[in-house]
């Protein structure tokens, strides 16, 4: 592959200027003031919001597990920095992921809840991730049903949703726990490697880190190499890639291949190459295999950001441009910058956030344009409004902090400190 890996060249990394770090804490700040009030709902859990910051179903709306458990996370490090009434939000949070949106009677916790109970009471391995990964950073940040949740998620996890044999996770049961067959997801799994990181950081048990490791080395190591480090996205329940999968569901599942996804795992594989020592050397390579794949192959070298989704030739097929995957290659980047530094990761760095800058901060409403079309104006094909704190809120924060390790934890070890 054809990319600097030598020492920067750079003056200095943006990471390190002032300047810059005071315009990422401003752009923080804008999002903790965007969803901190307006996405309480008093009948529990979270609204999602309209563009302008309304409730998009302000009567009985919907509520999706991994946006409750987001929230509880993304506040838990604003509670952990110094937010005002950040702990309270953490507190209504985990307070509804605990008593309604998981199942008392079978175990596990419910997809989606409205006032009146389950509306899809399906066991999804992607929102198990969030729960699990919202209990270690509530416990990070003290909340006294901390420890209780964790501990029963992590045997959710453990006795329900882990394939030894295959050294991963499930992707989805019924209610009552009956497996739903013939599919088997990298996504929900990326997401658990994050929470189990997580949970190793803050209890220093070795089995999360073990589970960790397990699921990179068959999707990053075993799958991506295999794919020239175009991550697959969709396989059967014998971890076979399924090139032809397709879901209605592009939110969650989209078909091809999704360059956001190569970014995201090129940040949390080297966070994993850290916590574990340094030992695997095929993580570091990786994650620059992943990285200059995705600015290779993803992103649009006319318009700018990133393509939503690839076919398996390598040509563009949802072509909007979200935010997440733009919010995951700055954190990559920063990654890359302090455990492999070149002029290739600076360069990108810098081009992601002047994409963002110019495209994806709604200066006139608040929060960040969650969709672009291929026009780069604000669309809403696939995201209805702006529901998410927790991809852009992490872009921001991440790079002020050294990468070594999750938030919560690089938070806690400065004390809060951003110097």
């Amino acid at each position: 592959m054809e990319q600097n890996n030598g020492s920067a060249s750079l003056a200095r990394h943006w990471t390190d200027r002032p300047y810059h770090r005071r315009w990422l804490l401003e752009q923080a700040n804008g999002l903790f003031d965007f969803f901190q009030f307006s996405s309480v709902n008093p009948n529990g859990g979270f609204y999602d919001l309209d563009r302008s910051g309304r409730p998009l179903q302000p009567d009985n709306p919907v509520r999706g597990i991994h946006a409750s458990a987001r929230m509880v996370h993304c506040f838990a490090i604003g509670d952990l920095l110094g937010l005002p009434g950040a702990a309270d939000i953490v507190d209504h949070g985990m307070d509804f992921l605990w008593n309604r949106h998981r199942d008392h009677d079978n175990g596990g916790y419910f997809w989606q809840v409205d006032d009146n109970g389950p509306v899809d009471a399906s066991k999804q391995g992607y929102g198990h991730a969030f729960v699990l990964l919202a209990a270690a950073s509530a416990k990070c940040a003290g909340h006294p049903l901390a420890d209780q949740m964790l501990a029963d998620i992590t045997d959710v996890l453990e006795t329900r949703f882990w394939e030894a044999e295959h050294g991963a996770i499930a992707e989805e049961f019924s209610a009552d726990w009956t497996p739903v067959p013939g599919y088997r997801g990298q996504n929900s799994n990326m997401h658990l490697t994050e929470a189990l990181m997580a949970a190793f950081e803050i209890t220093r048990e070795r089995h999360y880190l073990d589970k960790a490791e397990s699921i990179a080395d068959l999707i990053v190591r075993r799958r991506a190499t295999e794919c020239t480090y175009r991550l697959p996205e969709h396989f059967d329940e014998q971890w076979v890639l399924d090139k032809d999968y397709y879901h209605p569901n592009e939110m969650f599942r989209p078909a091809g291949t999704t360059p956001g996804h190569w970014l995201e795992w090129a940040r949390l594989v080297l966070q994993l190459w850290v916590l574990g020592g340094k030992k695997h050397d095929w993580m570091p390579e990786a994650a620059r295999g992943l990285f200059f794949q995705a600015m290779k192959l993803g992103w649009d070298k006319e318009r700018g950001g990133f393509f939503y989704t690839l076919d398996w030739s390598n040509v563009p097929d949802k072509k909007m441009k979200l935010w997440w995957p733009l919010c995951e290659g700055a954190a990559a980047a920063h990654f890359l910058n302090q455990h492999a530094p070149s002029d290739f990761h600076e360069k990108s760095y810098r081009q992601i956030w002047g994409f963002v800058s110019r495209y994806c901060i709604d200066r006139e409403n608040g929060g960040w344009n969650e969709e672009l079309n291929e026009e780069l104006e604000p669309a809403n094909t696939l995201f209805p409004g702006k529901g998410d704190i927790y991809h852009a809120l992490q872009a921001c924060l991440i790079p002020l902090f050294p990468a070594n390790g999750s938030l919560t934890k690089m938070i806690t070890e400065s004390s809060g400190r951003l110097a």
